[in-house]
């Protein structure tokens, strides 16, 4: 399947009409028809939204101007882009950008590998993008059209990977958006910069976060609500789907999809089996199965019920001055549709 690469640089500005241009068709024939975007477009005059706006405008405005960017690329208004930003930030029953993650060492370093799950109609329409901003840090991203960079999977110019999972809690306030504060973790310097800033107080919804860094034997689980963030290091092979799992959180309530929860036993059994080391093959077999026909790790099906399926598949091999990444669009095949290494 053909899978774009972006090569975008500039002001902020710049790289979000770039991200604009290039998600626009699938934007307009794709997301904007659906009952999702005409929710939250109507949303858009809200106290909550002009809330959410303020917060970024004031805390992150180099991130608002992306947002100005993209919506013009897109022909769109930029209070609706933005609402659409904010989707996770928002309680409703629509499940958005699922995904599950396995992490571990590895013989060398560490490794992260991701399963990144959106909508179906989207695939064939998402990229990776390679952005050298004139302000912040560089870094690759797979992006979804009509999104900014920061809540799927990517690595920044200081060999930090950050893969992100959906979270969805029964209560949120309006507050800094969650992928904001993802589009942020990708200008951190180190994995601990990025736990604080996505500890950031006054968030709004939830995400779950795994980092690793080259020259780092560390991995760290991160989940943040708007109640409280949690961070667990991870000392041997650890899986994530779309729930909190993290002892610190149980209190907080949350919605677990039976897609969720039935991904989150299948992996918990797949690496308490393999010791205290995870390699590439074995974390590409993990989040290829498909042994439950109903609910699988890989999801493909038209009929999903949560309306996600996997539409790319990250690996990151992370060494002590290099993180070697790769990218598949394909469950059935070894070999990957972009690779690359990043040199620290």
């Amino acid at each position: 399947m053909a899978f774009t690469h972006l090569q975008l640089g500039g002001s902020a500005f710049e790289i979000g009409v770039g991200l604009g241009r290039f998600g626009r068709e699938a934007v307009h024939r794709h997301l904007r028809p659906l009952e999702l975007w005409q929710r939250l477009a109507r949303l858009a005059a809200s106290e909550a939204a002009r809330s959410m706006r303020a917060d970024v405008e004031r805390r992150f405005p180099r991130y608002w101007q992306e947002f100005e960017g993209l919506a013009a690329g897109l022909e769109l208004p930029v209070e609706e882009v933005f609402l659409w930003n904010c989707r996770g930030d928002f309680v409703q029953p629509q499940s958005v950008d699922g995904c599950t993650t396995v992490l571990g060492p590895t013989t060398g370093g560490t490794l992260i590998a991701h399963n990144e799950d959106g909508f179906p109609q989207l695939r064939g329409h998402c990229a990776l993008v390679s952005v050298a901003p004139e302000q912040g840090l560089g870094f690759t991203s797979f992006v979804y059209p009509g999104s900014i960079p920061g809540h799927t999977f990517a690595v920044n110019e200081k060999g930090l990977v950050v893969t992100v999972n959906n979270i969805r809690p029964q209560s949120i306030p309006a507050g800094l958006p969650r992928q904001v504060l993802g589009r942020a973790s990708l200008d951190a310097a180190s994995i601990d910069e990025a736990v604080d800033i996505l500890s950031s107080p006054g968030r709004a919804g939830a995400f779950h976060h795994a980092l690793g860094q080259a020259g780092s034997d560390r991995l760290v689980s991160f989940e943040g609500t708007s109640e409280r963030a949690s961070v667990v290091e991870v000392v041997r092979p650890f899986g994530h789907s779309n729930h909190l799992v993290h002892p610190a959180l149980e209190s907080v309530a949350q919605r677990i999809t039976g897609s969720s929860g039935n991904r989150q036993q299948r992996v918990d059994g797949l690496v308490a089996g393999l010791g205290e080391r995870l390699d590439g093959s074995q974390a590409l077999a993990i989040l290829r199965d498909t042994s439950d026909a109903e609910l699988p790790v890989y999801r493909s099906a038209a009929d999903d019920p949560d309306d996600e399926n996997t539409l790319a598949t990250a690996l990151f091999l992370i060494g002590t001055q290099a993180v070697d990444w790769a990218v598949y669009t394909e469950a059935k095949t070894g070999t990957p549709t972009l690779a690359g290494r990043l040199v620290v």
